[in-house]
């Protein structure tokens, strides 16, 4: 055997390499390459009027710091632009654009993140005289969500809005836009161009991801119908991304779902039992957190996921009260509910304050939280301490008796059957000692489940007042 074919030369790169790590050849050992982190600017535009200025500029240009720390970028500039007249061409004006050419080429920046919403021309033409790939707000915000999701279904739907978004910028990736040559021999005229055999490919892609999604959804709902059939009231968690329904849902579960100090730490809707202090049962949903200007690509292909607060008898919008934009954050949230086509009018909302415990720490001078939009009640709470749990448990069963009727129904011993229907479908209120022939049951019934217990219990209702 020669010298080059020993095995003892040249190390063997192992079977198993971690994605985006190299091995160095050498005749000592390994060294390990982990390509680093894309050398990153944000740039946070101000949209000023008439010499005015955002006043909620300050809580955006953090919260954006706080998306592109989401995920890997080496973040070396983060500038607040004043911008009086967006350019159709660029957004910005063309001194601006100059100067942060020159910054960025002095710095090596490989990515530039923008937070608006960019036109496919604007983005075009910015990476074009910035020298860096641009992103826009939507495009971080699916970057982040493709990182995050953790279920088949989670992975469907972004990619679905990964598409819907490239859908008009794919001529951004091409400038071979001749004709290809379609049929046979000298017979074949002239073809589809590149871009319209990818638009092509893109349209049957998204035909594909809908129909699948589609069937998950169906899939889903042949699902709920068990736990419809003994239908424990459905109570949803929404609220702005990081104000800790994850916590909370952990805490009143016992589950233990991702609950971490980052944007969009839940993706994927879990649901769960929990007692009220009645003893009365409920299903819990933890669902992915809103944002301001969340993409409505994003919202369309997550629309099956929110079936869960659709079909909600009460919502828990929770708050971060400690961070101080949550008015404005609750605007947003409400906005997503409404485009969703949640009505407050005929759902109660709840409405928790949460991280109470952190506002008397805060140096800021924090606004008095106050309710936003129709609102059932609220709640101060904290989910790391749990503060005012039993608070929020009560206010649930409050928001879920509204509207409720209360009956005295006399029940032969018998009907065991009809017993076992009050207590899966009704609130048990009080059991009379039973007497000779009967026993008598004080409840509570929902507007949901009235007409079916009218229907079971005819005649056996000695007394009913409304609740």
């Amino acid at each position: 055997m020669s010298e080059k074919s020993s095995r003892g030369d040249v190390p063997q790169k192992p079977r198993h390499v971690p994605q985006g790590v190299e091995f160095a050849r050498g005749p000592e050992a390994f060294h390990e390459r982990r390509k680093a982190p894309t050398r990153t600017a944000l740039i946070s535009p101000e949209i000023r009027t008439r010499g005015t200025k955002n006043s909620d500029s300050s809580s955006r240009f953090d919260e954006f710091a706080s998306l592109a720390r989401a995920i890997r970028l080496n973040i070396i500039s983060h500038e607040l632009v004043p911008v009086r007249n967006t350019r159709p061409s660029t957004f910005f004006g063309p001194g601006q654009v100059s100067t942060m050419a020159d910054e960025f080429e002095q710095n090596n920046i490989e990515l530039v993140l923008v937070d608006t919403a960019l036109s496919p021309v604007q983005q075009r033409n910015l990476e074009r005289d910035l020298g860096a790939k641009v992103l826009d707000r939507t495009a971080l915000i699916l970057e982040i969500f493709g990182e995050r999701a953790a279920t088949r279904e989670g992975v469907l739907q972004v990619e679905l809005a990964h598409l819907n978004y490239q859908r008009s910028r794919l001529v951004r990736s091409w400038t071979h836009l001749e004709r290809q040559r379609g049929g046979f021999g000298f017979l074949g005229g002239p073809g589809e161009t590149q871009i319209e055999a990818d638009r092509r490919q893109l349209r049957d892609r998204v035909a594909s991801l809908e129909k699948r999604i589609e069937k998950i959804r169906k899939t889903r709902a042949m699902q709920r119908k068990p736990r419809d059939a003994v239908p424990f009231p459905l109570v949803a968690l929404v609220g702005y991304t990081n104000a800790g329904k994850s916590t909370i849902f952990n805490l009143l579960t016992g589950a233990t779902v991702m609950a971490k100090d980052v944007l969009f730490a839940t993706l994927d809707t879990t649901v769960r039992k929990v007692r009220l202090p009645h003893g009365k049962d409920i299903i819990i949903s933890d669902t992915v957190g809103f944002i301001a200007d969340l993409p409505t690509d994003l919202v369309a292909a997550f629309r099956a996921t929110l079936e869960e607060v659709v079909l909600a008898d009460v919502i828990i919008h929770m708050r971060d009260v400690a961070n101080p934009d949550h008015e404005s954050q609750a605007k947003q949230v409400l906005a997503v509910l409404a485009d969703l086509g949640v009505n407050p009018e005929t759902t109660p909302v709840i409405e928790a304050w949460n991280k109470i415990d952190l506002r008397p720490k805060l140096k800021a001078d924090l606004p008095a939280p106050k309710p936003v939009g129709t609102v059932e009640t609220t709640v101060e709470i904290s989910a790391l301490t749990g503060q005012g749990v039993p608070q929020l448990l009560s206010a649930i069963e409050g928001a879920l008796a509204k509207g409720s009727r209360t009956f005295d129904v006399h029940i032969p011993h018998e009907q065991g059957q009809n017993i076992g229907w009050l207590y899966e479908h009704c609130e048990v209120l009080e059991q009379a000692a039973p007497a000779k022939t009967t026993t008598t049951y004080s409840i509570r019934v929902t507007p949901r489940h009235l007409s079916e217990f009218l229907n079971r219990f005819n005649g056996q209702l000695s007394r009913k007042t409304n609740s």
